[in-house]
């Protein structure tokens, strides 16, 4: 039971959330950034690790959506599992 549970919180991206991860050499010098805003992955990981719930975030951020917090996180997941995910530019 244990194992099935952690298994569905450590599942893959989904197409939807690496959607919303891009790059641009020409936006926020080529970080990977959640589409739509200047605000790069590594800021939201940054908050989330200073213990900001997902609310307060999007209070200081208000371009970002509860979805890009999750991609954001996901993507950080992603690396720290050492996947490769090609983003779109």
């Amino acid at each position: 039971m244990v194992a099935a549970i952690f298994e569905a919180y450590t599942a893959r991206m989904t197409d939807q959330q690496t959607g919303l991860i891009v790059t641009d050499p020409d936006v926020v010098g080529g970080q990977a950034r959640v589409r739509g805003t200047r605000i790069p992955v590594s800021v939201i990981l940054d908050c989330l690790a200073a213990g900001l719930s997902e609310a307060e975030i999007l209070g200081q951020y208000p371009t970002l959506t509860a979805e890009g917090v999750r991609a954001a996180a996901a993507y950080g997941a992603a690396l720290a599992r050492e996947e490769i995910h090609p983003l779109p530019a």
